[in-house]
C-alpha cells in the first residue's frame, strides 16, 4: 500500500491550504485513515483521523474548528481542509493509514504512512 501526500505549501497566516492523501498498490481493509504533523524539532503529532466504517472524525484539541478531514471513496482519497493558519501549524503533515484498532491518535498503530508534505506558514 502506498500513500501519496499532496498539496503543501506557503501561506500567510489566516489562509487555507487542503492536503490530499491517494492510497493506491495491493487492496488493505482499512480501519482508519489519520494525518500527522511534525515540527522542526518536535515530535511527530497527531493531528486528525477518521474510522472508516462510521465516518467519525477526531481531532486533536489544537486544530479542533480550523481542520476538517474528509474523504472521496472512489477517489481512494482523504483531504485536510485546514483554514484559519497560523505559523504555529508549520510542520510536515503525514497521512497514515491501518488495519487494525486502539487509539486512533497513536503513532504505533498505524502500519502505512505517507512521504509528507510541507506546510509553512507565514507570519
Amino acid at each position: 500500500v502506498q500513500l501519496q501526500a499532496s498539496g503543501g505549501g506557503l501561506v500567510q497566516t489566516g489562509g487555507s491550504l487542503r492536503l490530499s492523501c491517494a492510497a493506491s498498490g495491493r487492496a488493505f481493509s482499512t480501519s482508519t485513515m489519520g494525518w500527522f504533523r511534525q515540527a522542526p524539532g518536535k515530535e511527530r503529532a497527531f493531528v486528525a483521523a477518521q474510522i472508516w466504517s462510521s465516518g467519525n472524525t477526531y481531532y486533536a484539541d489544537s486544530v479542533k474548528g480550523r481542520f476538517t478531514m474528509s474523504r472521496d471513496n472512489a477517489k481512494n482519497t482523504v483531504y485536510l481542509q485546514m483554514d484559519s493558519l497560523s505559523p504555529e501549524d508549520t510542520a510536515v503533515y503525514f497521512c497514515a493509514a491501518r488495519s487494525g484498532f486502539g487509539s486512533w491518535y497513536a503513532m504505533q498503530s498505524y502500519d502505512y504512512w505517507g512521504q509528507g508534505t510541507q506546510v509553512t506558514v507565514s507570519s
